[in-house]
């Protein structure tokens, strides 16, 4: 399997695997926020297109979560908010979720775990995205 990780022409982050394109915009939520108690919030929308031939449903999903301070959370559990879609060829599926973080600026990267009409699992990539307030530049961690 192979993912590489880019930006699109509209600044979302990009990762494609083996057909599957998953892109991300993350959002910082400042109203969501409190900075003063150590709270930082971002909203992140996620789609995933199928631009292979083969169709297949997401399962479940991971993610390792690093805070400014190199601290790790990992997260999985089944689908996406609750969901678990199937995506035909030329289908796409998007979706929107939050993190909050402790500090100011941090990094998600992960991936979906994939079943095949086939009933063949595999993976795809989620792109490393950076999670940065809107006057600290965008970088991955």
């Amino acid at each position: 399997m192979s993912a590489d990780a880019t930006f699109d022409e509209d600044g979302r982050y990009v990762a494609v695997t083996d057909g599957f394109t998953v892109r991300v915009k993350p959002v910082y939520l400042p109203r969501q926020s409190d900075p003063a108690a150590g709270r930082y919030v971002w909203a992140y929308e996620i789609t995933i297109e199928n631009r292979s031939d083969t169709t297949a449903q997401l399962i479940s999903r991971y993610w390792r979560i690093t805070d400014g301070n190199g601290r790790v959370e990992e997260v999985e559990g089944p689908g996406v908010v609750g969901e678990q879609p199937v995506l035909n060829p030329g289908e796409s599926h998007s979706y929107a979720s939050g993190c909050p973080l402790p500090t100011p600026s941090g990094i998600m990267a992960g991936h979906y775990e994939m079943v095949s009409a086939e009933g063949e699992p595999f993976r795809i990539e989620v792109p490393a995205f950076s999670l940065d307030l809107p006057d600290g530049g965008r970088a991955l961690n």
